[in-house]
């Protein structure tokens, strides 16, 4: 009768109201024959005008009611409006108000028998509404509420007392079997409705059973032989019905394992729980289908009648081949490395925990060892991607021809490569398989018609002594690691605790150069370089140093090479050309400034575009900005660095080559490029004042290819006036080094012009 707190009142009352129209013919038939009967007990006893007035009032009410009924025979299919509810009761109201007309209108007064008999007639039609109208309780109770309340009060107004109780008692348990009726009927409907729900579900569920091909249902009998094989189990034993109907369920899917008797695991285990007589579920089976394997996911009931007696199996499966090797090839990868197919990061750390296990519990020895590849970088950069990857698979074939079955090698990432050494416990295994990877690693390499060489640093950590985690011991191998490869590469290094000092530091340092350019504590000095014949000064080199607020004065060898690990080069190179154009307006206008440039600045595509910014920004002339780089940027990435030396020297700046003949020395890049200065490195002036035939043969062939060329030379190191005249003899045109001066201030700078000035006009 009213809207439920769960569930859908449009719902319910589609339930209720859908059978209305059905119903509506049975109605109408029924209040006929009703009227016909009211008709003949007050004709001859009531105006014939007036009893056929009352005749069309109720055959109206009655289409009224018909065409309500009409109106609601699609509400199972849509959203039943409490509007039409209401109707509803009204035109059963309409239809109750003209049935009680003649408790009032037709001689209220008359006798006696004739109102009993219309009320028997009343009787009759609610009793018929209760009956028919069990789904729509509103419409018995407007009904007998109406009818039974005209015939009350007519009986009550005559003194009938009686009657009046007794059509009372009537009309009340009309009304209550009404709602009685009502709700049982309701609730039926609601469990029909879910029922049939749910086997619609259950039937689309079967039929998507049956039509995945990687589905079937199988049955054993009490022998395990296949009784009532299924077409898809059929299709998928490969064979025809006769060949499977009556056979041994293990024997046809077991293929040549059945006569040798070397069952896979798997298939012991299903044979194992169909001898017990236990279910099992999702069991994944390797199974033999003619001359291929494949794996079958099995699940299983046993048969057992009401009586407990056991009839066999009975279950379903499905070919999860595919699936299988997928997963396979997904677990593969997850453990493997691709390019190299040796062991990944992750079993690496798996095979270095369990070696840390063993190691505890036999109270022996482990060894993690971290392998980094010598000048990898400027072979991927220079010959491209794809020989750096022949390059890596090559390393990686010769690192397993090393191998024992104590030890395994993987690739951590890059070029870095480790080795678990399971048992270590022999002091000497972890030194001598650290040899022989650098030895094995350092031999030539034949790479798309490339003859390589690349080293190979390690560095190792024993466990539990240096570590009794994979974190710790991974962490403290990569600190050695680091330490061999400061101590220039090709050389094994043993974890020691002082490393993490050295890392700390380190650490600590870097944090402090980030913000030395904010705190104003990076400053630049100047070392003269001076003509050789008429020692003048022609230019500075501009030189950067570092006195921290916290660690004091910092070795440029220290700071730099952290500087360019970190690429803080980049911005702390760009404040120096900045500085250094800055400080040479204060200089004699035929005075250069050479300003170094790493190979991060050099690689920047930008760079050409911060020097014309820094000779704008300063008004410096371009001649008067010497960029020095050294040779090892042309291994990185060649094309690009001499792009951006041609933009400089476009400007008009001039480019010095310097440290030449100390790293990959190639005359390509002296012939395509115009440097206007070769710098030969100190080492080979300190050699050719020992009398060096070696150093003296270089700087002799240097200074011969760069008169050739049209280029100048700088002796780097001079210290003594012995120094100065051996270079000035070997055809060296300019000078640098102590014995002119060393690196000094800006204001010295030009304070050394003003004495030089001071003693030009004294003489």
């Amino acid at each position: 009768m009213t809207q439920p707190q769960e569930g859908s009142w449009a719902r319910l009352r589609a339930l209720q109201y859908s059978r209305l129209e059905v119903l509506s013919l049975s109605r109408f038939l029924a209040h006929a024959i009703a009227l016909v009967i009211a008709v003949s007990i007050f004709f001859g006893k009531v105006s014939p005008l007036l009893l056929a007035g009352w005749s069309v009032a109720l055959v109206g009410a009655l289409w009224n009611a018909s065409r309500v009924d009409n109106g609601l025979r699609d509400v199972d299919r849509r959203a039943m409006t409490k509007g039409e509810y209401a109707a509803h009761a009204f035109s059963v109201a309409l239809v109750a108000a003209v049935w009680a007309v003649p408790f009032f209108l037709f001689e209220p007064h008359g006798p006696m028998e004739d109102r009993l008999a219309f009320w028997a007639i009343m009787t009759m039609l609610i009793t018929g509404t209760t009956l028919a109208f069990a789904a729509t309780p509103l419409a018995t109770l407007v009904f007998a509420g109406v009818t039974g309340a005209a015939a009350i009060f007519s009986f009550a107004v005559d003194g009938a007392l009686g009657y009046a109780a007794l059509a009372a008692s009537f009309c009340g348990l009309a009304m209550g079997g009404a709602i009685r009726g009502a709700r049982t009927y309701l609730s039926a409907r609601i469990a029909e409705a879910g029922v049939a729900e749910k086997s619609e579900v259950v039937s689309l569920l079967l039929r998507e059973f049956e039509d995945t091909d990687a589905d079937w249902l199988w049955q054993i009998d009490t022998s395990r032989r296949v009784r009532s094989a299924s077409s898809r189990f059929v299709y998928a034993l490969g064979k025809e019905l006769d060949q499977i109907e009556g056979k041994s369920f293990i024997q046809l899917i077991a293929g040549s394992a059945w006569e040798t008797g070397q069952f896979p695991p798997s298939l012991h285990d299903l044979a194992e729980r169909l001898k017990r007589r236990e279910s099992f579920s999702d069991l994944l089976v390797q199974v033999c289908i003619g001359s291929s394997k494949r794996w079958w996911e099995l699940s299983g009931t046993p048969i057992i009648d009401e009586n407990g007696t056991f009839h066999g199996f009975r279950g379903v499966g499905s070919d999860v081949t595919e699936q299988r090797e997928s997963d396979e090839k997904i677990a593969y990868l997850a453990r493997y490395d691709t390019l190299t197919g040796l062991p990944n990061r992750l079993m690496l750390t798996e095979a270095l925990n369990e070696a840390l296990r063993y190691a505890d519990q036999w109270r022996t020895r482990c060894a993690f060892l971290m392998i980094d590849l010598d000048r990898f970088k400027a072979v991927n950069d220079s010959l491209g991607h794809q020989v750096g990857d022949q390059l890596l698979a090559q390393v990686s074939a010769r690192l397993k021809s090393l191998m024992s079955e104590n030890e395994l090698c993987g690739r951590l990432g890059g070029d870095e490569f480790a080795i678990v050494i399971r048992d270590a416990s022999d002091r000497t295994r972890v030194e001598k398989v650290a040899r022989a990877v650098i030895d094995h690693l350092s031999l030539p390499y034949d790479v798309d018609h490339h003859t390589l060489y690349v080293g190979a640093s390690v560095g190792s950590a024993l466990g539990p002594r240096d570590g009794d985690s994979v974190e710790t011991l991974m962490r403290n191998a990569d600190l050695a690691l680091y330490r061999a490869k400061d101590e220039g590469g090709s050389v094994h290094w043993p974890y020691e605790p002082s490393l993490h000092a050295d890392a700390e530091e380190r650490r600590q340092l870097e944090f402090a150069l980030r913000r030395a350019l904010d705190r104003k504590e990076l400053y630049l000095q100047y070392q003269p370089v001076v003509d050789a014949r008429s020692e003048t000064v022609v230019s500075f080199e501009a030189l950067l140093r570092w006195n921290s607020a916290e660690h004091g004065f910092i070795s440029p060898a220290k700071f730099i090479p952290l500087a360019e690990d970190t690429r803080l080069i980049v911005s702390i190179g760009d404040w120096v050309l900045r500085e250094a154009c800055r400080e040479a307006l204060n200089w004699p206008a035929h005075v250069r400034v050479a300003v170094n440039v790493s190979g991060e600045q050099l690689l920047d595509p930008q760079f050409s575009g911060k020097v014309v910014a820094a000779l704008a920004a300063t008004g410096l002339p371009a001649h008067r900005l010497e960029i020095e780089v050294t040779e090892s940027i042309f291994v990185r990435d060649g094309a690009t660095a001499r792009a951006t030396l041609e933009q400089i020297m476009a400007l008009g700046c001039s480019i010095a080559l310097d440290d030449f003949g100390t790293g990959y020395s190639s005359l390509g890049y002296l012939r395509k490029l115009r440097f206007s200065t070769i710098k030969v490195d100190r080492s080979f002036v300190q050699g050719a004042a020992k009398d060096n035939a070696e150093s003296l043969a270089i700087i002799r062939a240097v200074v011969a290819m760069a008169q050739s060329l049209d280029m100048a030379t700088t002796a780097e190191g001079v210290e003594t006036a012995e120094e100065a005249a051996l270079i000035r003899d070997l055809g060296c045109t300019k000078i640098q080094g102590y014995y002119f001066g060393r690196p000094m201030d800006a204001a010295d700078a030009i304070t050394l012009f003003r004495t030089l000035a001071a003693r030009g006009a004294a003489a």
